[in-house]
């Protein structure tokens, strides 16, 4: 393919001018070479769109799929997920991350129950306004649903535009996000929303990647500063790298009578409104050695059994880490044997679960996998 080179300077990126001939190049696009199989696509069900657009905020479709099916099954309509429990909802999400999407999903459902008779709006501002449900989640559900004229700005749309117009600067930072919206703005066509909408999307997934991007295939190709001018690796401007700080949480592993002992966690924060194992706060002692793992005084480790036990035993377990969003958490499990076991009060926060409900259980992804592991090694549960 012959290149162009696009005239498009730094200077000029705040120009917002409208090009037909840029949404026309998508839309066509899309037609035959975009994605037309997804579980969510070919329906105008405005809450299957909402659900699949929740779900696929920073996670990958095909991490996605096996989840939205279940969900539909449990959930089929907003009706039914409005009447559902928060413990329901989050068992379903249970694995799927970031699950203040999940709160936010129950949330959104009962208040489109109640606000709106249980149909999502139709003007994406009124969207915008509900649970969970930004600006750019409300132009996808308005476009697909009704083929409302909305513009999406995405993680996947700010790279394409990043490449294709040559911006000089992270398109995180506010200024430079708040170009690419009027950019976006200008850019919609008067029709095909839904297709062109698909279309950008379709692009930042399985064209214009974060690494090695299909170039010659693109249909933006001729127009794309990056392409043009060899520096589709430079583009978009990465994010300024600061250190991940990184903490540390010692949780007690407690099993009596087959059943494990959980912690509600607080609605928010980390892992809100999950269950979770036991967490011990204070008294850290570190090792003073950097491959060492830490430990937690015994007497910080009794305040906590004091709730629900009186124990025999305590044996330190090989750590887990894992990697949040803004920070990575180093876990230290602690097996507990109880000589006691005190009656929980029915306001108490902690829960004696059955290990056989495990796998449905609302708990994160490496806390299951961490109680999964060591069931099958201490052979619990069977």
């Amino acid at each position: 393919m012959k290149r162009v080179v696009a005239l498009h300077p730094s200077a000029d990126v705040g120009e917002s001018l409208p090009d037909p001939s840029f949404s026309e190049a998508v839309v066509s696009w899309q037609k035959h070479h975009g994605r037309h199989g997804l579980p969510w696509q070919n329906t105008r069900d405005a809450y299957r769109i909402w659900l699949s657009e929740i779900m696929l905020q920073q996670t990958q479709v095909a991490a996605v799929i096996p989840y939205y099916g279940r969900f539909l099954v449990r959930f089929p309509d907003i009706a039914t997920l409005a009447s559902a429990t928060q413990e329901e909802v989050m068992a379903h999400w249970s694995g799927l991350g970031y699950y203040s999407r999940a709160r936010n999903l129950h949330r959104c459902a009962r208040q489109v129950m109640e606000q709106y008779s249980g149909k999502f709006p139709a003007d994406p501002v009124l969207l915008a306004e509900l649970p969970g449900i930004g600006r750019s989640t409300a132009a996808a559900i308005a476009a697909f649903a009704h083929g409302a004229r909305a513009a999406i700005l995405d993680g996947n749309v700010k790279r394409v535009f990043a490449r294709v117009f040559g911006i000089e600067a992270y398109p995180g930072e506010k200024k430079i996000e708040e170009v690419l919206w009027r950019r976006a703005e200008a850019l919609l066509p008067v029709q095909n929303m839904a297709s062109y909408t698909q279309g950008l999307m379709d692009l930042g997934a399985t064209v214009c990647t974060r690494t090695k991007p299909a170039c010659p295939t693109c249909p933006l190709a001729l127009r794309c500063v990056a392409f043009n001018t060899l520096r589709t690796h430079e583009l978009p401007v990465k994010k300024p790298k600061k250190a991940v700080p990184e903490k540390q949480a010692a949780m007690l592993i407690v099993v009596d009578r087959n059943e494990i002992l959980l912690q509600q966690r607080p609605s928010s924060g980390i892992w809100g409104g999950l269950l979770s194992l036991p967490e011990v706060d204070g008294f850290l002692l570190h090792t003073g050695k950097k491959t060492g793992s830490p430990s937690w005084t015994k007497e910080a480790i009794t305040q906590v059994l004091a709730s629900f036990g009186e124990a025999d035993a305590i044996e330190s377990l090989p750590g887990i880490s894992h990697g949040f969003t803004h920070f990575k958490l180093h876990i230290t499990p602690y097996r507990v044997t109880l000589k006691r076991r005190l009656h929980l009060a029915a306001e108490n926060e902690y829960v004696w679960y059955p290990i056989a409900g495990l796998a449905m259980a609302p708990l994160p992804a490496p806390i299951k996998k961490l109680l999964t592991e060591f069931c099958a090694v201490a052979d619990i549960g069977k």
